[in-house]
């Protein structure tokens, strides 16, 4: 689909988001959603690291919500959202397209089958637009670091990562939520070869970034902090693989 087109059904998923905020979700019931026997294994595998039921009940995700789901690679938070809302809500995923391979878009034709609700967003990274005051809650996980990152080998451009949160900013409602999942870096060294070599970043250097955006923190949560994890070690080393330490920031943009 060309972008204007897919800009369209996200305005369309916005519009047809209630008028009032929704009840946040109980955690009984986003246990629930990520316990269904229909969601694949391979999302069932990384349950235990991510931890989504407890994630989201933070984060505050709300029924009938229009969430965003960026960097959505395997559509894992998108299709755990999209059930959770409920069908008055929904879901924007979106992916970078130099990411978007036959294998992706054969999972994505197949989380669409079980998640109706989600919808689908493809650009180049570094043509990055979204519908203004579409998003009532926006899911973030491990990939703000990429915003200092570029890669010849992957088709990555660089980017200004200051103009992507503009960008985002711009697209959530006022008073709505970004949820924000990173892997953690030690403080100091240049951010884009940290980036580079560990795909970490430093929580102060996340923050600081986002509150420059317009967003306000309102919240951190422990729940997937790991005191054990080297942070000299690159995410991807199989002695840290799935186990890193993570910041979980809640954002709020002002009303």
């Amino acid at each position: 689909m060309r972008n204007t087109a897919l800009l369209t059904l996200a305005l369309a998923l916005a519009l047809a988001s209630p008028a009032a905020a929704g009840p946040k979700i109980p955690p009984s019931e986003l246990a629930a959603v990520v316990a269904a026997a229909s969601r694949p294994e391979e999302s069932r595998k990384l349950d235990e690291s991510r931890k989504p039921a407890e994630v989201l009940a933070f984060m505050g995700l709300r029924k009938g919500d229009i969430a965003l789901d960026l960097f959505t690679g395997g559509g894992y938070w998108a299709e755990i959202m999209a059930r959770a809302v409920g069908p008055r809500g929904g879901v924007l995923a979106w992916e970078p397209a130099n990411f978007y391979d036959a294998k992706a878009k054969q999972g994505f034709a197949e989380m669409k089958a079980r998640a109706p609700n989600v919808g689908l967003m493809v650009t180049p990274a570094d043509a990055f637009a979204l519908p203004a005051s579409a998003f009532d809650f926006v899911m973030l996980n491990l990939n703000y670091h990429d915003t200092y990152w570029q890669s010849a080998q992957y088709k990555f451009p660089r980017l200004d990562p200051q103009a992507f949160l503009r960008t985002l900013h711009a697209s959530v409602k006022p008073g709505g939520i970004v949820a924000v999942i990173d892997h953690v870096a030690d403080p100091g060294g240049d951010t884009r070869e940290v980036v580079e070599k560990l795909h970490r970043i430093d929580p102060a250097v996340l923050r600081a970034d986002f509150e420059r955006a317009g967003f306000v923190l309102e919240a951190e949560s422990n729940l997937l902090r790991n005191p054990a994890d080297d942070h000299k070690k690159m995410v991807f080393d199989p002695a840290v693989r799935g186990k890193t330490d993570r910041l979980a920031y809640r954002f709020r943009k002002p009303r």
